[in-house]
């Protein structure tokens, strides 16, 4: 079974959560990583489950203009054409399309405000017709730049052998 990991990330952190959350999935499934600037248009149909990360911009999904300013701000990865909100908008959904897990990269100092990427991420695939695999997940750093909160890696892999451990309970379900 297969998985991809389609991530956005500006500062780094939310590349390095997704590549902890691919090490716990590759327990489990073989995983593709994939920067959201080079995913494709569909999901394959071999693909068991998609999981789609970014950073929490101004309460919501990054938006070329919250792009265009963290790269004035110093910004290094990442485009200012495309993040997570253009690439689940232009997802074509096939038959064969597994369920989708989101996660999102936030301030710990405004984790009780509302707004979340990764809450975001998943309403909208959910609207695209893509079934939810987990709730959605939030990572924690310290400030817009980072560095991540210690022990978020940790955090990131184990939730990723947990969404592997789901994957592989749905398949043998739906193969009986």
């Amino acid at each position: 079974m297969k998985a991809i990991v389609v991530y956005e990330s500006l500062w780094g952190n939310t590349e390095q959560v997704a590549r902890s959350i691919a090490a716990g999935l590759t327990q489990h499934l073989e995983v593709t990583v994939l920067e959201v600037t080079g995913a494709p248009d569909a999901i394959p149909d071999d693909v068991a489950l998609t999981v789609v990360g970014g950073p929490t911009h101004a309460f919501s999904l990054s938006r070329p203009q919250t792009r265009q300013e963290a790269f004035q701000q110093g910004a290094t990865q990442g485009g200012e054409t495309i993040g997570i909100r253009e690439w689940i908008g232009r997802l074509h959904l096939t038959d064969h399309a597994g369920p989708v897990a989101t996660f999102d990269t936030r301030i710990d100092k405004v984790c009780r405000l509302p707004g979340s990427a990764a809450k975001k991420a998943s309403k909208l695939a959910r609207h695209g017709g893509f079934a939810a695999a987990a709730e959605p997940e939030s990572f924690y750093v310290s400030d817009t730049a980072g560095p991540l909160l210690a022990g978020e890696l940790d955090r990131a892999r184990d939730w990723g052998v947990r969404l592997g451990e789901d994957a592989e309970r749905r398949s043998r379900t739906s193969s009986r």
